[in-house]
C-alpha cells in the first residue's frame, strides 16, 4: 500500500538503496523535516560541535513519505529527526542529546581518539554568587573546577575583588548604608524615648565607607578561602571564548593562558549603563563607584527611577544630604505601581525631591541633557542641563555628584560568544535558555541576572547555580523555580513583595477575578516619635476562582525584607486568603495586619488605622 497522499507504488528497493548509500556516505546524516523543532535542535548540537552534516528534508521531496517508511523498517524509528552518525544509527532528539552527554557520540564521530582530554570538566566564567555557587556544588560532587572573574575597572576607575556585584558594589554595601540611614532616623526617634545628648550629631562618610569596605574585603578573602579548600581552581583573569571548548584568559598585566572543558557556565552579570551623552563617564559615577567613593557626594542628583537609583536616593538623603531624583517617566517599572507611587511620595516627604519627564534626548543634533565640569574636587561641581520630555522646559542645576542609575548592561558581548555560535538577545545582551538554563550551544549553560526574561537577583542566581551543578553532576532532575520569588527593595520606607504586581495580575486574571485586600498601619515604634502616621501598608490579591489563593503579596514599612520572606514560604504552600484569617497574629508587630486585613479595594472603605 502506498503511504496516503501517495497514489503510484513506490520503487522500494531503489528507496532502500538511496537511504543505505545516504547513510554510508555521510559522516552525519539526518533525515529531517523542516519545520520540525527537535530537528532544528538536533542541527543546532552539530553546528555547535563544528561538525558537519547532510540533512534531508522528508516535508521538501515528493518520495518523503516513503523514505520515513523505509526509515521505519530499517531502525523501528517512525518519528524524525532519524540520525545517523557513521552508519550508526542513533535514533532521535532526545538520544542524540544523550550520547551526547555520555559522550558516546564523540566516540561514534573519532572526537575523542586523537584529541587531547579537556583540562577542567567545569569552566565557570564570573565569579559572582551564582558562578561560586556552582563552582563549589560542582566541586563537591568531585568534578575539577575553574572560575575566572575578572572586575572590568569602571571609567573612574573603580574595582574590586571577588564575589560579583552582590558583595561588592550592590546588595551588601546597599544594605548596610541603608541601616547608616536608619541608624540617623532612630537617633532623632531616642529623643522621644528620653534619650539626651547635647553635642551636635554628624555623620562621616570616610568612617562608614571604611568600615563597609573592610568588611567586603573580609568576604573577598573568605570566597577565596572556600574555593581554595573546594579544589576549584581560581583565576582573576577575563575569560573569552575563542574556539568550541576553550577560552583563552587574559590577566590584569595582559599575560594570555589557554584552557579546555567539557562543559562551561556563564555567569558574567551586568554592569550599570551610561547616558551617552557629554560628561557622562568622565564627570558622573555609578553604584559600581558610590560604595567606595572617598569622599562625601554633597548635594546628589541621581538620574533614574530604577530600585538602585531609590535606594541609593533614599539613604543618602537619609544620611543629611541634598538630593534630587531626575525620573524619565515612572517609578519602579516592572514593580506594583501603586507601591512605588508610596515610596515616591514618602520620600519627597522626607526631603528627596523629585524632577519628573525629563530625560536624554537629541534633537536637531543639539543635546538637550549634559553634564559640564565646573570645578574638579572631592567632590568638585557639576552643571546638568535637561530638557522635558512633555514640552519645551529646560532644566538647569548644579550638583556636587551625578549618579547614573538608569538600567544595567549583560556582559555578554566581548567574551566570544559569536565564536562558538552562542544565541544572545541583540537588544539587551541577555542569553536566552531552556529550562535548565542551557543555552543554544549544549556544552555551555548561563545563570544569575544575565538570563533573558528571568529575575536579577542574588538568591536566584544562587539557587540557579547550585541545582544546575546537581543535574549536571548528581544525578538530580530539580529545575529552579522562577515563580513567586520574594524580593525587597530598600528604600526608606522598605518595600517587599512577591507574586504578581496588581497590574499583572489584573492583565493575567481579570479584575472581576481578583479580590484586593488592603490596610494602612502605624509601626507601634513610630507612635512615640510621633511620625509617619498611616504611611505604611499592606495589600494581598487573590484569585476568586482558586480559593482566594494569594497570587501577590505586598508590604511597605519597617523590615519588610524579614516580614515578605516568611510569608513567601506560604505562598509557595498555596497560601490563601482564609489561612492567612485562621492565623493568629504575634502583637505587637508589624506583620500581623496582614492576619487581620478584612477591607477589600472594591468595597471603598477607610482603611486608615486610628489604634493598635
Amino acid at each position: 500500500m502506498p503511504p496516503p497522499g501517495q497514489t503510484q507504488l513506490p520503487d522500494w528497493d531503489g528507496l532502500k538503496l538511496r537511504v543505505r548509500t545516504l547513510i554510508a556516505s555521510h559522516r552525519v546524516m539526518i533525515f529531517s523535516k523542516s519545520y520540525c523543532p527537535y530537528c532544528n535542535k538536533v542541527k543546532e548540537l552539530f553546528r555547535s560541535m563544528h561538525v558537519e552534516y547532510y540533512a534531508l528534508e522528508l516535508d521538501g521531496t515528493p518520495d518523503g513519505p516513503s523514505i520515513q517508511q523505509v526509515l521505519a523498517e530499517l531502525t523501528n524509528q517512525r518519528t524524525v529527526p532519524n540520525v545517523f552518525v557513521n552508519g550508526t544509527h542513533i535514533g532521535g532528539c532526545d538520544s542524540t542529546y544523550q550520547a551526547y552527554q555520555d559522550g558516546s557520540l564523540q566516540k561514534l564521530l573519532g572526537d575523542s581518539k586523537d584529541t587531547e582530554p579537556y583540562d577542567y570538566d567545569l569552566i565557570i566564567i564570573g565569579g559572582g554568587s551564582g558562578g561560586l555557587a556552582c563552582s563549589k556544588e560542582a566541586a563537591a560532587l568531585g568534578k575539577k573546577v575553574m572560575v575566572l572573574d575578572f572586575v572590568v575597572p569602571t571609567p573612574l576607575g573603580t574595582s574590586w575583588g571577588l564575589g560579583g556585584t552582590c558583595v561588592n558594589v550592590g546588595c551588601i554595601p546597599k544594605k548596610l548604608m541603608h541601616q547608616a540611614a536608619l541608624l540617623g532616623q532612630a537617633l532623632q526617634d531616642s529623643r522621644k524615648y528620653g534619650w539626651q545628648y547635647e553635642e551636635q550629631v554628624k555623620h562621616n562618610w570616610a568612617v562608614m565607607v571604611e568600615a563597609i569596605q573592610n568588611y567586603i574585603g573580609s568576604l573577598n578573602w573568605g570566597y577565596r578561602v572556600s574555593l581554595r579548600e573546594k579544589s576549584v581552581t581560581y583565576l582573576n583573569s577575563y575569560g573569552e571564548f575563542i574556539e568550541p571548548h576553550k577560552i583563552k584568559a587574559t590577566n590584569r598585566k595582559g599575560q594570555v593562558t589557554y584552557h579546555t572543558a567539557e562543559t562551561f557556565v556563564l555567569a558574567t552579570g551586568e554592569r550599570p549603563r551610561y547616558l551617552g551623552i557629554p560628561g557622562d563617564k568622565e564627570f558622573c559615577i555609578t553604584s559600581d563607584d558610590l560604595f567606595s567613593l572617598p569622599y562625601c557626594p554633597g548635594k546628589t542628583l541621581v538620574v533614574g527611577a530604577s530600585y538602585v537609583a531609590l535606594e541609593c536616593a533614599g539613604f543618602l538623603a537619609g544620611l543629611g544630604l541634598d538630593v534630587t531624583v531626575m525620573v524619565r517617566s515612572i517609578l519602579l517599572r516592572g514593580f506594583d505601581q501603586e507601591m512605588a507611587e508610596k515610596i515616591g511620595a514618602h520620600m519627597e516627604t522626607h526631603g528627596v525631591k523629585f524632577i519628573r519627564k525629563f530625560v536624554p534626548v537629541i534633537l536637531s543634533l543639539q543635546i538637550f541633557i549634559q553634564v559640564e565640569q565646573l570645578e574638579e574636587g572631592m567632590p568638585g561641581r557639576l552643571k546638568v542641563i535637561a530638557k522635558s520630555t512633555e514640552g519645551p522646559e529646560i532644566f538647569e542645576e548644579e550638583y556636587n555628584t551625578v549618579l547614573i542609575a538608569i538600567g544595567r548592561d549583560a556582559c555578554t558581548r566581548n567574551i566570544g560568544l559569536e565564536t562558538i555560535g552562542v544565541n544572545i538577545n541583540e537588544k539587551n545582551g541577555k542569553v536566552p535558555v531552556n529550562d535548565e538554563e542551557q543555552t543554544n550551544v549544549p556544552y555551555v549553560y548561563a545563570i544569575g541576572d544575565i538570563l533573558d526574561g528571568k529575575l536579577e537577583l542574588t538568591p536566584v542566581a544562587i539557587q540557579a547555580g547550585k541545582l544546575l551543578a546537581r543535574r549536571l553532576y548528581g544525578g538530580s532532575s530539580i529545575k529552579c523555580d522562577y515563580i513567586n520569588v520574594p524580593t525587597t527593595v530598600f528604600t526608606p520606607l522598605e518595600y517587599g513583595c512577591c507574586g504578581l504586581a496588581e497590574e499583572r495580575a489584573i492583565e493575567e486574571y481579570g479584575k472581576q477575578n481578583l479580590e484586593v485586600y488592603h490596610s494602612l498601619f502605624w509601626p507601634l515604634e513610630w507612635t512615640v516619635p510621633g511620625r509617619d502616621n498611616n504611611t505604611c501598608y499592606a495589600k494581598i490579591i487573590c484569585s476568586k476562582r482558586d480559593n482566594n489563593r494569594v497570587i501577590g503579596f505586598h508590604v511597605l514599612g519597617p523590615n519588610a525584607g524579614e516580614v515578605t520572606q516568611g510569608f513567601a514560604a506560604a505562598i509557595k504552600c498555596g497560601l490563601t486568603k482564609e489561612l492567612l484569617d485562621e492565623t493568629i497574629g504575634i502583637h505587637p508587630t508589624c506583620a500581623e495586619v496582614f492576619t487581620t486585613m478584612d477591607i477589600t479595594k472594591a468595597s471603598g472603605q477607610d482603611i486608615a488605622q486610628r489604634g493598635c
